[in-house]
């Protein structure tokens, strides 16, 4: 990425709410209910008329493939992020929206946090579980204070917040770092719900702290490549 040009997200001025571009982590296949589906749907249609452009993991199959056409043929702007190693993998059929490939999983995730204003989580399998525990990590950490919300559709991601339950009464999570992630059962609810967060954690160095501009720019494997 170091001596490229920055190519700019386009905006649009109807475009009014809290956030320009949300990063969506989700599954590269579709689940086995209809739910999962429905709520990707869901989320991409509001996304489309609130003006919110996705930025997300790049794949066009499951999960993935459901929201970001739903985006893009709605008029918003996709910007996929995706290894190199994964495009035979994860990409299927035409390329959705503006394409960044990078050279590894942690280039990826610095990338799509660089251009999102907010994170959402749908239903998934380890990716999509590591990167949302990554990016309420950075939170809790300082390197950011954007909101981080989970879609729990129809309990998904109910065990999950009950280990974080569990995190927090065996003294290992602060009461007040559980309260990073926004969690709602619909889209319109979880929207609502992040547009009002506001950060009460106590983080554990201040953001300039983490020189998170270079953080997220670095390449520790090679240079960012643009399809």
């Amino acid at each position: 990425m170091e001596g490229e040009e920055e190519e700019v997200i386009p905006t649009t001025n109807e475009q009014t709410g809290r956030f320009k571009r949300i990063c969506v982590f989700c599954g590269s296949r579709a689940g086995y209910k209809s739910a999962f589906s429905d709520a990707a749907l869901e989320l991409g249609k509001l996304m489309v008329e609130k003006k919110i452009h996705l930025v997300y993991g790049g794949g066009s199959i499951g999960l993935m493939g459901l929201i970001s056409r739903t985006v893009f043929n709605g008029g918003c702007h996709v910007l996929g992020v995706i290894p190199k190693a994964l495009l035979p993998h994860e990409i299927s059929g035409e390329t959705i929206g503006q394409l960044i490939t990078v050279a590894d999983m942690h280039q990826r995730k610095s990338e799509m946090a660089k251009h999102a204003d907010a994170f959402i989580a749908l239903p998934g399998g380890y990716g999509t579980m590591e990167e949302l525990l990554e990016m309420i990590t950075w939170s809790q950490l300082g390197i950011h204070d954007k909101p981080v919300g989970l879609l729990n559709v129809e309990g998904y991601y109910n065990s999950l917040l009950a280990l974080f339950d569990k995190g927090v009464d065996e003294g290992f999570i602060d009461n007040s770092a559980r309260q990073i992630l926004v969690i709602a059962n619909t889209a319109q609810d979880l929207l609502k719900k992040m547009e009002e967060y506001a950060p009460v954690h106590d983080k554990v160095a201040p953001r300039q702290s983490w020189e998170v501009d270079q953080l997220l720019e670095s390449t520790p494997s090679g240079e960012t490549q643009r399809s």
